[in-house]
């Protein structure tokens, strides 16, 4: 019985590490990656709506991202939602598509990005950690309810903890990694 809030204690890990690559994955590291634009909504015709759905979004080069609207009326648009972001990238409209040059870091900015990354790895392993002890909770009361019995409860927190433990260290290898990629000069 407790097995199957251990599987779904272990889901729900899951999600919070896909959760944190994406909104890792938006952090720009000196290097043109389409996602950095993800976030973006642009006012089409009146309507907030995603860059992505009015644009094909490609990187051509290393330190460049092409914007190509489908409807060259939205140019304007994006040119504007761009600007108004939090990217700090002017982009280049040459009337028929969008450039965006990705300049490189600065030792400051890099060290302002690790902070950033740092706080986003911290909430993540605090969600993890508040799943093990809601699970930990669930079992506990399976227990008071004589439904499992305290063997049980002992070997659900082992195994919650152990399944914790595979979390944090999944974070902090996506930490060392995100960290290696806004270093790299």
């Amino acid at each position: 019985m407790y097995k199957d809030l251990v599987i779904k204690a272990e889901e729900s890990m899951v999600k919070s590490i896909n959760f944190l690559k994406e909104s890792l994955a938006s952090i720009r590291a000196g290097k043109a990656n389409p996602k950095l634009v993800d976030k973006i909504q642009v006012s089409y015709y009146g309507t907030m709506t995603p860059l992505n759905q009015i644009a094909n979004i490609s990187v051509p080069e290393p330190r460049a991202i092409m914007i190509q609207p489908w409807d060259a009326s939205a140019l304007k648009d994006i040119e504007k939602a761009i600007l108004t972001s939090d990217l700090g990238i002017n982009p280049n409209n040459d009337g028929k598509i969008i450039r965006l040059m990705i300049p490189v870091l600065t030792e400051e900015r890099r060290k302002e990005l690790l902070k950033v990354v740092k706080k986003e790895i911290e909430n993540a392993k605090i969600a993890v950690r508040n799943i093990r002890r809601e699970t930990n909770e669930e079992v506990k009361k399976l227990e008071k309810q004589s439904e499992i019995t305290k063997d049980d409860l002992k070997r659900s927190e082992e195994e919650m903890q152990n399944v914790t433990d595979k979390y944090i260290s999944i974070i902090d290898d996506i930490y060392k990694e995100k960290e290696k990629e806004i270093l790299e000069v």
